[in-house]
């Protein structure tokens, strides 16, 4: 298991993942896959602005990506940021999304950032506890906010002060 850097290599293994999960779960509400040059445009302003995105290798092969970008606009936000991590399910539950998280927090901390929030469907247990475990309080349960698979889906917010 490793962590690093993302590369422009790795952009169609991201996308693969991305839109994997769009396809088949409510981990993200967006319900239109992202293209090839969507997903670069996205790195690449996460790259304008310093923050990472991090790529976890198993037994040498891509296997997930993590990253944060700007809670919200406006400058008294600036120290929160909030975050994204996906595994590829292959590999789930061998603790690379937690490898994922804490080079994260390392790199949130680097950046003067100060709260690190995820923004979580409500009836992913798994994802909440896995978001306990790494330190996160649940702050908020929107209802009804978001609406994919022709239902309704709630949204937790959990933090982190780093």
């Amino acid at each position: 298991m490793s962590i690093r850097d993302a590369e422009e290599r790795d952009l169609v293994a991201i996308t693969e993942l991305y839109n994997d999960v769009v396809r088949s779960s409510t981990a993200t509400f967006n319900d239109q896959p992202a293209s090839l040059e969507a997903r670069g445009d996205w790195l690449a302003a996460r790259r304008a602005r310093s923050y990472p995105v991090l790529v976890a290798e198993f037994d040498g092969a891509f296997a997930g990506f993590a990253s944060f970008g700007d809670f919200r606009a406006g400058p008294g936000y600036r120290h929160t940021v909030e975050h994204t991590v996906y595994v590829s399910p292959g590999v789930r539950g061998r603790s690379l999304g937690t490898l994922l998280m804490k080079t994260l927090f390392a790199r949130a901390l680097a950046l003067d950032k100060h709260v690190m929030v995820g923004a979580i469907d409500a009836a992913n247990e798994a994802s909440i506890r896995f978001h306990e475990r790494l330190g996160f309080q649940t702050v908020g349960h929107m209802t009804e906010v978001g609406r994919k698979f022709n239902r309704w889906l709630d949204l937790v917010l959990m933090q982190r002060t780093l």
